[in-house]
């Protein structure tokens, strides 16, 4: 576009020799995607109409290979090795390849360089390079017939500068493999003889880089096509150089060349394109707020961003105090107790049902009472929860001893708590005998509880854990002690008979005998189940019974 007149790139070409195709309208916004229609050129900002992204956010694309020559509006080398050939290029796999190199010499160069940065053809390195063209070679850097913001009587600098830059700073560096050694100037590495280095001819021709080192000294991005800018002996991509003698508009993206600019945000701005965001009205000399590192004009930045109070329903201005509980905004004055009305800036203060309200009120209406003495709970006091009951900390303490559980352990018991040591005094199992607490390994006889140690013979006092006994009285006795003192004895052998493990015995007549020791007093043949005759004291069988009678 000149004098209002859009002009195609083919048309700036023949009149300058600077040719730029490059294909931004309608073309999608990698960063919003689906939100955005298509770019739309904001009408002097370097932003998309459509989604205010900026223009490198889309998908730029070139409509031809690039020569990246003609982009810099340079004749072709007159060595015909350093030009660049877009059929080598292709016929190699790549959108562009350093000129003059053999096939396995541009393998070995390319190996040096990040794989990202490769510009391999459908790789994301050949949308490295489309994007680093536009960057590091901006075509409002390149010809007047692409700046927009470049007043008349400017002309006439702006070509002095293009030509000064073009003759003393800019230049096409090339890749050739040397036999020689040089120190990198960015790594300060040696690149040995034999390896493959990249020369900018106005450092001279001995003068080597590595090929990932050949980058601008302020983006660090790899200088593409080799096209270099050099200042105060640094390499710089276009881009940067320009703006180590010219301020460059952070709108618009042009250099400045009149000596009257706006400085603001740290940046540089054309008079008129410091302005707001949203309405684009000038902020020079205004008041603005930053959101996102954008200007906004007080008006747009209360419209768009500012809050509006839940009391009052208007909006909180920028010269307001903003006070915000749970996503909700009050102005200053505002900010009241729903009940009783009082400010509650700088106190404490509850909310229920979106309302908030002084401690005194929400208190009065709201707050939870303890389950022990029955007050409520203050704003701020320390509460002490189990399951759906709640206490001071305070109250929370044992029903017997009154002793302040706090954070030690303790045991509910319907509707009461108690500490470790009084459950066990009111509820533990306890031995009959000793009466103290069975903690483990008791004893249970007739449903009674009892330590091991104390589960003895009441006569002779041995355990009777895991041994054989029997009772008599509701008291325990060993088998022993049971038989000395309560079994009847053996009429015969005078032991006692004890019954125990289902012991068999005979009884006549009051006297009682083991089965064992029931036999004939004459010829010792066991009665057990036979008939028998009582001779005085003893017992014997018939048949000796009639050898006496005979």
């Amino acid at each position: 576009m000149m004098n209002g007149v859009r002009r195609t790139p083919r048309q700036v070409f023949q009149d300058t020799g600077v040719l730029v195709e490059e294909v931004d309208e309608g073309q999608p916004c990698l960063t919003c995607h689906e939100k955005c229609s298509g770019f739309a050129p904001h009408m002097w900002r370097k932003t998309c109409s459509s989604c205010k992204c900026p223009r490198e956010a889309h998908d730029v694309y070139h409509e031809e290979w690039v020569n990246v020559r003609d982009r810099l509006g340079f004749k072709p080398p007159t060595d015909p090795h350093l030009r660049p050939s877009r059929e080598k290029s292709i016929s190699e796999g790549f959108s562009w390849v350093p000129p003059g190199l053999p096939s396995h010499k541009i393998e070995e160069y390319f190996q040096q360089l990040p794989t990202g940065k490769v510009p391999r053809l459908g790789s994301p390195g050949e949308k490295y390079r489309d994007k680093q063209l536009m960057l590091q070679l901006p075509k409002q850097d390149l010809a007047l017939a692409y700046c927009k913001n470049v007043e008349t009587q400017h002309h006439p600098s702006y070509e002095d500068f293009i030509n000064a830059r073009n003759e003393i700073a800019l230049d096409i560096g090339y890749v050739k493999d040397t036999n020689f050694s040089s120190e990198c100037p960015q790594c300060h590495q040696m690149v040995g003889a034999s390896e493959i280095g990249v020369v900018a001819p106005k450092f001279g021709n001995r003068t080597l880089w590595h090929p990932s080192c050949f980058v601008c000294c302020v983006c660090e991005e790899l200088l593409v096509d080799l096209t270099y800018c050099v200042h105060d002996d640094l390499l710089y991509c276009e881009r940067h150089y320009a703006e180590q003698l010219k301020p460059r508009c952070a709108a618009c993206d042009e250099l400045i060349f009149s000596g009257e600019y706006t400085k603001a945000m740290s940046k540089d701005w054309h008079s008129g394109h410091f302005c707001c965001w949203q309405c684009d009205e000038s902020l020079t000399g205004q008041r603005y707020v930053l959101r996102d590192d954008h200007p906004y004009c007080i008006k747009c930045y209360e419209s768009v961003f500012a809050n509006l109070c839940e009391e009052c329903n208007k909006t909180i201005g920028i010269d307001s105090k903003d006070l915000s509980y749970k996503d909700k905004h009050w102005h200053e004055a505002c900010f009241l107790c729903n009940k009783c009305r009082v400010s509650l800036v700088d106190k404490q203060f509850g909310s229920k049902a979106d309302k908030i309200y002084c401690g005194n009120c929400y208190d009065a209406q709201f707050a939870s009472r303890c389950d022990g003495c029955g007050e409520i709970f203050r704003a701020g006091t320390k509460k002490m929860e189990y399951k759906t009951r709640q206490w001071h900390e305070k109250c929370f303490c044992c029903c017997v001893c009154k002793t302040a559980i706090g954070t030690k352990s303790f045991i509910p018991r319907e509707q009461e708590i108690y500490c470790a040591t009084c459950y066990e005094e009111k509820f533990a199992t306890r031995c009959v005998k000793c009466n103290k607490i069975i903690t483990s390994g008791g004893v249970t006889y007739k449903n009674e509880p009892w330590h091991r140690e104390c589960f003895t013979c009441t006569h002779c006092n041995t355990s009777l854990a895991g041994q054989r006994f029997t009772s008599r009285d509701e008291k325990p006795y060993c088998a022993d002690c049971f038989g000395e003192l309560f079994a009847k004895r053996c009429t015969a052998c005078s032991k006692p008979i004890t019954g125990i493990g289902g012991t068999r015995f005979i009884s006549f007549e009051d006297r009682h005998w083991h089965n064992d020791c029931f036999i004939c007093a004459s010829c010792k043949t066991s009665l057990v189940g036979r008939g028998f005759i009582t001779d005085a004291d003893d017992i014997i069988c018939p048949e000796c019974a009639k050898q006496k009678l005979m």
